[in-house]
């Protein structure tokens, strides 16, 4: 039986999980929105600070990462292709092509920015309940009469919920493949596609399940959601929030 996946959300007493969840969402929006065009000196700012966050929250990053491996795939991956297609001052030539000072600092530079917004996906997850980013969602799109935000909002609860749920089924289908020594196989490709299938096969079988029994329980997006109320707590790391980011800003 595959182990439970971080994905999801924990119980907890910790800053995290006591803020309001419009809070959170409003705090992952700025701070994601700064990382995107920050500098090595913004970076560090906000790393400091998701620091102090993931170490008050208790973040299993060591399970975390481990699931995450197929990401830190892509970010060598992307870093090996800004060291050599950024042009600049050449620190390695070979005849075909050559890594620079330049290729180097960028692809490290983007590698940082998407892990901080990775990470800070993770922490929104971990400390934040489905039903609840739901609400979230509602409440900010409730203005908006064109938009039909309770079945938007109830679609990415779904979302939330169900990631949990599609990587437990690729850890079971991992192991089992690696029970019939799939793994011994040296095609990638091979080995790629008999996890591939059965996992996509199983998550749009459980996909339909779970519609059929929604639909046979007379499920409705018109619930009752939970109260959304913000305390001093919210307040104070808004102000904190605010001042951080201005900081990473003026710099």
């Amino acid at each position: 039986m595959a182990a439970l996946t971080s994905f999801g959300f924990r119980s907890g007493t910790s800053l995290l999980h006591r803020l309001d969840v419009r809070f959170k969402l409003l705090f992952l929006i700025l701070i994601s929105s700064i990382s995107l065009s920050g500098d090595f000196l913004r970076l560090g700012i906000l790393t400091c600070l998701l620091t102090v966050l993931m170490v008050n929250s208790r973040l299993p990053l060591k399970t975390g990462l481990r699931e995450l491996r197929f990401f830190l795939i892509l970010l060598l991956l992307i870093m090996g292709a800004r060291m050599v297609t950024t042009p600049g001052d050449p620190i390695i030539e070979v005849k075909f092509f050559s890594i620079t000072r330049q290729g180097i600092f960028s692809g490290v530079l983007i590698c940082w920015r998407l892990t901080i917004i990775v990470l800070l996906g993770f922490a929104f997850v971990f400390s934040t309940r489905s039903f609840e980013i739901k609400a979230a969602v509602e409440w900010l799109l409730k203005p908006f009469v064109f938009i039909p935000g309770k079945q938007i909002a109830t679609m990415l609860g779904l979302t939330t919920r169900f990631v949990p749920v599609i990587l437990n089924q690729a850890n079971e289908t991992a192991e089992a493949q690696r029970a019939r020594c799939v793994e011994n196989r040296k095609n990638p490709v091979y080995r790629l596609i008999r996890l591939g299938i059965p996992l996509i096969r199983r998550t749009f079988e459980r996909a339909d399940r779970l519609a059929v029994a929604m639909e046979a329980r007379c499920y409705t997006e018109n619930r009752t959601d939970p109260e959304l109320c913000a305390t001093r707590i919210d307040w104070m790391a808004l102000v904190v929030m605010i001042l951080v980011c201005g900081l990473a800003l003026s710099i």
